[in-house]
């Protein structure tokens, strides 16, 4: 499923415009990344939480080469399935 079936299924399901669900999923999008971009954890009971984690700097190796490369610290994206979403699948 990408964005445009993501749209078109929220339109459908609620009775909307494609317009409109894809005005809200925007608006969902644009809130979420906000919130974790000021570090904050994000979480939408029975289907998952996001949050933030730092992954600290280290060594690596390139495949090619095999030579050592140093990776930078970043943070990263981190989601876990909610209960409901893991019954659903299972």
């Amino acid at each position: 499923m990408n964005k445009t079936d993501l749209i078109n299924g929220m339109a459908e399901n609620a009775g909307i415009t494609k317009a409109a669900a894809k005005k809200a999923l925007d608006s969902l999008l644009i809130d979420i990344e906000g919130s974790l971009q000021k570090g904050n954890r994000v979480s939408l009971v029975g289907f998952g939480s996001w949050s933030v984690s730092k992954r600290s700097a280290r060594e690596g190796r390139n495949p090619q080469t095999g030579q050592t490369i140093k990776i930078k610290a970043k943070n990263v994206v981190k989601f876990k399935a909610g209960s409901d979403l893991n019954n659903a699948i299972n």
